[in-house]
């Protein structure tokens, strides 16, 4: 069962501010759902509440300290190794190999060194932040698949996903 980190980070390390994306990239949210969607993801207390909702078609796993913390179409835990349990169990379940950790900084941080895969969108631009997001070390990981996403009417950048692999 593959962990994958999926992250968008801008070319200054940023990958949020504010409790939110530091930018308006429509293309790039449609590239997520199709990586994301039928498999469990995995996400902080903090990334839940600035999507504001569960996604759909996917088994949304919400890690947090808080007890009464229980959204609806959530399933909320209270530690990392408890997500991972659950969404490898869902992921079997539903014939998936792969389970997504969505963020945010917390998250991507112990999760790296479990991970055998990045989905590392860099997104062209340089907006501010609160939160950012190191380059995962090269010798650790190989370029798999590289591909551009052009800026839409709807964007403020551009963006290139790069699928990594552990070594």
């Amino acid at each position: 069962m593959i962990v994958s980190l999926v992250v968008a980070v801008a070319e200054n390390g940023v990958i949020g501010r504010n409790g939110q994306l530091p930018w308006r990239m429509p293309s790039d949210l449609k590239a997520f759902r199709r990586l994301t969607m039928g498999k469990p993801i995995i996400m902080g207390r903090k990334t839940f509440q600035s999507i504001g909702k569960a996604l759909d078609g996917r088994d949304n796993i919400v890690v947090t300290r808080d007890p009464a913390f229980a959204p609806e179409g959530v399933s909320a835990v209270a530690t990392l190794e408890e997500a991972l349990i659950l969404a490898r169990g869902l992921a079997r379940t539903k014939g998936v190999d792969e389970v997504m950790v969505i963020g945010g900084g917390e998250v991507f941080a112990a999760t790296l060194p479990l991970a055998g895969r990045i989905y590392w969108t860099v997104i062209h631009g340089s907006p501010a932040g609160d939160v950012t997001f190191p380059p995962p070390p090269a010798s650790e990981w190989h370029e798999v698949h590289r591909e551009p996403i052009p800026r839409g009417d709807k964007d403020e950048f551009s963006a290139t996903l790069t699928i990594l692999e552990r070594i």
